[in-house]
């Protein structure tokens, strides 16, 4: 095999060489084909056993459960519709298959044309727009957006999605097309078949899939008890403000016992109805949100959930006032409570002297220039950015009265020198 004139001995070893290495690519190529072969009928037997499946479920639903309602007559009838669709894609393939079979199959099953590189390509034709390999991606992609349209919003979407799409991004060396994946240039017969048994299984299991969703049960819930509701956001409103609410009739199930919690703690039920009772212990806001799960029919758990939502505990306050006795004393401290619930935030203001203090305990102090005058306390609140007026009350200011001296209870007079005599203190 070397350059230069060769003698008769050494031509005889070059052609027994090449004799050697194509009766050993032989052998590796003939393994190849039978795994083919062996992976072609695992995929036909799964393929038959989901369609067998299918069949004995739509079988069951018609005679009992497509009999109870027409809702279910309906969905049975959606379900043979995806068992159609997915058996039109299977019979388009199998015309494929009987054309890359032509020649037929020998005493083993195997294709008699089975390591054949150039028939397959000539029917598929990689990215020939005229061949049957951009027919059958547009077929697979049609077939998948079919199945999946047969679904309502409260069935979900397709566990498998059944699409033949082109690679967003090849890598380096390999075909940029799906079909050119799949169908391409020195691929054996053998493995074509192969290949479009996988596709006819793909199908099978996403027809399986959305008559499965169709005709899944639903939460064991019968609606017996109707009821309207109006929920507002707060009871608390302050005068400017608008009072809003939600108005809109429920359904519950009276015969049904679900599992009610409210962040994660379960809580009792009655008549299908859970009754959450929030602490008060402590001052602030509180947020909750309630969990609903319901057995369905076959056993799975549905879980609901609630918006979140708040409540805000409020100290106890009293506010105890005299319509004669607003009065402020001039030049001594005066105590004042000053306190707005449902505002976190106070603040308060005096036209006339000042006032000093927090958290609801405040000092007033005014100058005795003020006596006979009046003054005002301006208090405003704070509550998620909103500031508001809450008022401006007003308060008389007075001096301290002149203290009088009594003994034994008189302020002036004549008193007996006994009683004088007998009085300890003035």
């Amino acid at each position: 095999m070397a350059g230069g004139k060769e003698t008769a001995r050494q031509k005889m070893i070059g052609i027994m060489y090449l004799v050697l290495l194509a009766m050993l690519a032989l052998n590796v190529s003939d393994l190849v084909l039978k795994a083919f072969r062996n992976i072609n009928d695992s995929l036909n037997t799964s393929k038959e056993n989901v369609g067998n499946n299918i069949t004995q479920l739509l079988r069951n639903y018609e005679s009992t459960k497509a009999k109870e309602s027409g809702d279910n007559l309906l969905k049975l009838n959606r379900a043979k519709e995806a068992q159609k669709i997915g058996e039109d894609l299977i019979s388009y393939i199998d015309n494929l298959q009987k054309k890359i079979a032509a020649d037929g199959f020998d005493e083993n099953g195997d294709l008699v044309q089975k390591n054949n590189l150039d028939i397959g390509q000539n029917i598929m034709g990689n990215d020939a727009e005229n061949k049957e390999g951009k027919k059958l991606q547009a077929k697979i992609n049609e077939t998948g957006k079919k199945l999946a349209a047969l679904l309502q919003a409260d069935e979900g979407k397709p566990t498998f999605v059944l699409q033949a799409l082109d690679p967003a991004k090849p890598k380096a060396g390999e075909p940029k097309t799906w079909t050119g994946n799949n169908f391409g240039e020195g691929v054996p017969l053998a493995a074509f078949r192969t290949i479009l048994t996988m596709i006819q299984n793909d199908a099978k299991n996403m027809e399986a899939d959305i008559i499965n969703k169709i005709l899944a049960d639903k939460p064991i819930v019968v609606l017996d008890q109707f009821e309207a509701v109006a929920v507002a956001p707060t009871s608390y409103v302050i005068q400017g403000q608008p009072y809003k609410a939600e108005i809109y009739l429920t359904a519950s199930d009276s015969k049904s016992s679900p599992d009610i919690s409210v962040n994660g703690n379960k809580v009792p039920t009655d008549k299908g109805k859970g009754v959450y009772t929030g602490g008060t212990g402590s001052v602030g806001t509180f947020t909750w949100k309630g969990t609903i799960r319901v057995k369905e029919r076959n056993g799975n758990i549905k879980t609901y959930e609630t918006k979140p939502q708040t409540y805000q505990v409020a100290a106890p306050s009293a506010t105890v006032s005299s319509d004669k006795l607003n009065v402020i004393y001039a030049g001594i401290p005066n105590p004042f409570t000053i306190s707005a619930p449902g505002f976190p935030s106070v603040n308060a203001t005096i036209s006339g002297g000042s006032l000093s203090g927090s958290g609801g305990k405040y000092m007033i102090n005014v100058p005795g220039s003020l006596v006979g005058k009046e003054v005002s306390i301006s208090v405003t609140g704070t509550n998620d950015g909103k500031t508001v007026n809450l008022g401006a009350p007003k308060f008389r200011v007075k001096a301290i009265p002149a203290p009088v001296a009594k003994v034994g209870g008189y302020g002036g007079g004549d008193i007996a020198s006994v009683q004088l005599k007998s009085e300890s203190e003035i």
